[in-house]
């Protein structure tokens, strides 16, 4: 098991995997990882000690960063950081400014070309990194449950508001809970055949977190829906499905996370839906059509 989850990290893009452990960084080794994302392509022509100047740090603190993202020299990282770049620049007809943050000196169009190349490969880069036997699971218990209950914060409750939504459509019993004294009454009242989402990009969230831990010791089993899988949520739930998204200071968790999360939450109501697809249809239909036929009625 050790061995799979370590091949599964290396698969990964350098840049997806220094997202991936930022949580677990100490603050030194954390400043020259979010230098390194916020700009990866300057970054990959730097000199160790030029990294860690910038950073305001000192080059054991750069070793102990490559070494945490998996690397055994700098040489490796830098090599790596200039594929990537290179790799998606290629794929995405994109100039390498587009990689840095947005700044005072950007016009409206390259505004718009940042946050679309971002959002764009943040689904791109949740596509890959979304281990697939964790959704098939998730699909499975949520498919077959009786209740399911869903909490987040923030972005992450406007993102199980449409998970809940999806699957209310198709005739699941499901809640989404805004509030934490809402969600945790309902989460001990929860029994094995019931399901709690928790969604949280950092999955440090404290109230997300207590809420999934009385759902799971209620009996449901659990879903955490996260950026890190090495969370306190990713590691109190049986079910965990990560999330890439991409983060600069001026586009935080709540914006970079959200277009992932919505994204792996139709994998999971599309999955859930094919598996009783006549039903799901026709809820679907029914659905659709008193809406229809309001906006007809009113003219629109």
């Amino acid at each position: 098991m050790l061995e799979a989850s370590a091949n599964a990290q290396l698969s990964r893009t350098v840049l997806v995997r220094i997202r991936s452990v930022l949580p677990a960084l100490r603050p030194s080794e954390r400043a020259v990882a979010e230098l390194v994302l916020s700009d990866p392509s300057r970054a990959a022509t730097m000199s160790i000690g030029d990294l860690a100047e910038e950073c305001g740090t000192s080059t054991t603190s750069v070793v102990r960063f490559y070494k945490k993202v998996g690397y055994g020299g700098y040489s490796d990282l830098r090599l790596d950081l200039a594929r990537e770049t290179a790799r998606e620049s290629v794929a995405h007809g994109v100039p390498a400014e587009v990689y840095e943050d947005i700044n005072t000196a950007d016009s409206l169009q390259d505004i718009v070309s940042k946050i679309a190349f971002n959002e764009t490969m943040s689904i791109a880069d949740t596509a890959q990194v979304l281990d697939v036997e964790q959704l098939a699971r998730a699909i499975d218990v949520v498919a077959s449950s009786r209740k399911i209950d869903i909490f987040g914060v923030g972005a992450g409750g406007l993102v199980g508001q449409d998970l809940q939504q999806k699957l209310h459509r198709i005739g699941l019993v499901s809640f989404v809970w805004s509030e934490v004294h809402a969600a945790l009454t309902s989460a001990v009242l929860l029994d094995a055949e019931c399901v709690a989402v928790a969604i949280s990009h950092s999955g440090a969230t404290d109230d997300t977190v207590d809420y999934l831990k009385a759902g799971k010791a209620a009996g449901a089993v659990t879903i955490a829906i996260t950026n890190h899988a090495d969370s306190p949520l990713g590691l109190a739930a049986d079910i965990v499905l990560t999330t890439a998204a991409r983060e600069t200071p001026f586009r935080p968790g709540a914006m970079g996370s959200r277009i992932a999360q919505m994204m792996l939450v139709d994998c999971l109501f599309v999955g859930v839906a094919q598996q009783s697809y006549e039903a799901s249809i026709d809820a679907l239909r029914k659905t659709h059509a008193v809406v229809q036929s309001r906006k007809l009625r009113r003219g629109n």
